[in-house]
């Protein structure tokens, strides 16, 4: 494939499990710097690099990465309807909604039946209103939420417009829950989880998260940074 980074590109990355967004446009800096399409009239240019809608570390899947003059259609890509599979784990909260911390609270679940977790997604399905986690990346005064929480201070998250487009549940093995989510731009699946869990007056928090397609973009169409870098390499 001939690439020109400069003129600009819209790649499809698959994000392993731990990276951030930004060590994922790392790789990827680092792999096109020396490219030759980056040589225009003789001068070595360096185009702007960034990707259209975070990852959490701890969840995968597709991540769209735009180089040079691309990067004008990001807030485009970001507006994009996304999908997404994963699993709930009931019966437990955490002070982030998923793995990254240790669990702070249990609550039954033998009451939970199939048939109420069922309800309970039908019930989340359309336009509503949600309160991103705290440990999250919302800009507060400036400040990014998560770094006001791990320091400690108080953080007030104000409720945000969404919409769950589609909330299937894919498989119930108590007391792990299996989806796939469609929703809108700003929705956070830790706070799906959350709100998931109050809805069947337990807990519950994510542990497990794949993006599977951002608008037509699609993650099977989509490679680790790895990869991306040993076929530049190659070429």
């Amino acid at each position: 494939m001939n690439y020109n980074f400069y003129t600009g590109e819209v790649l499809l990355i698959d994000k392993p499990y731990t990276w951030s967004s930004f060590q994922a446009v790392n790789k990827l800096k680092h792999a096109i710097k020396q490219h030759p399409s980056l040589i225009v009239d003789g001068v070595k240019t360096k185009p702007k690099i960034g990707h259209a809608g975070t990852l959490d570390p701890l969840a995968t899947g597709l991540l769209i990465v735009c180089t040079g003059k691309k990067t004008k259609t990001i807030n485009d890509l970001m507006g994009m309807e996304k999908e997404y599979t994963g699993t709930f784990l009931l019966g437990a909260t955490t002070p982030c909604y998923d793995l990254e911390k240790e669990v702070d609270k249990t609550f039954p679940t033998e009451h939970i039946t199939l048939e109420a977790i069922q309800q309970a997604a039908k019930d989340f399905t359309g336009i509503q209103q949600q309160v991103p986690p705290i440990f999250s990346a919302v800009m507060i005064n400036g400040k990014r939420a998560y770094e006001m929480a791990r320091a400690g201070e108080e953080v007030e998250m104000k409720s945000r417009e969404i919409e769950i487009k589609e909330f299937e549940i894919t498989n119930v093995t108590m007391p792990t829950v299996s989806f796939r989510i469609v929703c809108s731009k700003g929705t956070y699946i830790r706070s799906i989880a959350r709100d998931l869990g109050l809805a069947l007056n337990s807990g519950a928090h994510l542990t497990k998260l794949v993006r599977t397609r951002i608008g037509e973009f699609r993650l099977e169409n989509a490679v680790t940074p790895q990869v991306f870098a040993e076929r530049l390499n190659d070429l």
